[in-house]
């Protein structure tokens, strides 16, 4: 019987209807909590969605980018002269360039038998015995002969390797770093379209004819106030930016993240479409072991009618061009959604205060009787001699629709 009510009670009290009612409440803790609530909720949105994030624009935040690259400059190293294409990698530029800072070479390397690192796992030996004949170690030089050989003019003995020999651990030659490589620069240029908003925009100051861009070019460098769209950038000017020391990228090399940000609003002018440029160091630096950039590359010749190679171990700082764009523009669609969801958040104070006056305050229940009412449809009474009620009539009523409690309440 009492779950069979349940569900008569429930379902006649689902087709109930709920409306607000009007109810001052004059008390002073509550009025200073819903006033302030109202101001939060209204700043966050006038403020936050509506100025800073611009929720009124309609916004493109995938555009269509393109990068093109060139280091410049030239360094005395001795008595050779070094220019772009010694030290550029790679030529044709992109958006990703590096430049070497310090090489390593591994001189007459012929393919031939000679001694493994003795770093190398099992390399060590005392006896042809202890080297397997066709054995690779991925972490060596070659494959072994199967002969424990003296490891060049030392005493011990490594076994033997059949490889490119001398093997470079023994042999290299280090050159002193590239310092003059400071200076260098690299020529960023960088094309961003919008196609949403068909709006194409570069990274270099419009100049009216092409000799005046080309000596402008030539002679400028970047700089966030003075030349914000002059595309050269030194070397050195970019470490500092990602606060790295330039001597110690000569010795272990680097990777640099180079960031062109373009915010727009498009609800001025494109010419106010400006790119800003950040720097921040990319690889890992806790393991020294292989933090850092380098890279392996060979020339190779005919000495004497044998093919041979020069190993070059170069390190350098590597840059990646990464580019990020969003635009924005008024439009009546998400100006609309933002303006509804402001209004309809303002009612969140309503809710907050109330919950506030009905648990913390109305300790005697006053504001919730006058807060709730019901209301019911009665039968039309049969004695003529009585007045005719209304169709409605309140049950458990106090006041008016429109209710005022002073502070004079007893709580």
């Amino acid at each position: 019987m009492g779950l069979r009510r349940f569900i008569k009670e429930y379902f006649q009290g689902f087709w109930d209807y709920e409306t607000p009612k009007v109810m001052v409440v004059k008390n002073r803790t509550l009025g200073v909590i819903y006033r302030t609530v109202q101001f939060l909720v209204i700043t966050y949105f006038v403020w936050y969605v509506f100025i800073s994030q611009k929720a009124y624009q309609e916004s493109e935040t995938r555009p269509a980018s393109s990068v093109y690259t060139l280091m410049k400059g030239t360094a005395a190293h001795g008595d050779v002269i070094l220019d772009m294409v010694e030290y550029a990698r790679p030529p044709e530029g992109g958006d990703v360039i590096s430049t070497i800072l310090r090489r390593e070479f591994t001189y007459d390397q012929k393919q031939s038998t000679c001694a493994e690192y003795f770093k190398v796992a099992k390399a060590n030996c005392t006896k042809d015995l202890d080297c397997v004949e066709g054995e690779v170690d991925f972490d060596g030089h070659g494959r072994r002969t199967g002969r424990c050989v003296q490891y060049y003019n030392y005493t011990f003995k490594t076994c033997e390797i059949q490889s490119w020999c001398p093997i470079e651990e023994y042999a290299v030659v280090r050159e002193p770093p590239l310092v003059e490589a400071i200076n260098f620069t690299v020529f960023i240029r960088n094309s961003i379209h919008f196609p949403r908003f068909k709006v194409l925009r570069g990274n270099i100051k419009d100049v009216s004819n092409k000799r005046g861009m080309h000596k402008y070019l030539n002679k400028c460098h970047y700089h966030e106030e003075k030349e914000p769209y002059c595309p050269n950038f030194r070397l050195g000017y970019i470490a500092s930016k990602a606060r790295e020391n330039f001597t110690e990228l000569c010795k272990t090399g680097g990777v640099i993240g180079v960031f062109i940000n373009w915010k727009c609003n498009l609800d001025l002018d494109p010419s106010h479409c400006k790119p800003t440029y950040a720097f921040r160091r990319l690889d890992l630096r806790k393991d020294q072991s292989t933090s850092g950039y380098y890279y392996r590359f060979a020339k190779y010749y005919d000495k004497n009618g044998e093919k041979s190679r020069t190993l070059i171990k170069a390190y350098g700082i590597r840059l990646d061009i990464i580019v990020h764009g969003h635009a924005g523009k008024f439009s009546p669609i998400p100006t609309i959604i933002s303006t509804v969801t402001a209004l309809t958040s303002v009612g969140i104070c309503t809710i907050i205060c109330d919950w506030i006056m009905l648990t913390f305050i109305d300790k005697n229940e006053v504001y919730s009787e006058r807060k709730f009412d019901e209301v019911i449809k009665e039968p039309p009474q049969s004695n003529s001699t009585n007045p005719v009620s209304t169709e409605l009539s309140f049950i458990n009523s106090f006041g008016s629709v429109h209710s005022d409690l002073s502070d004079g309440v007893p709580l």
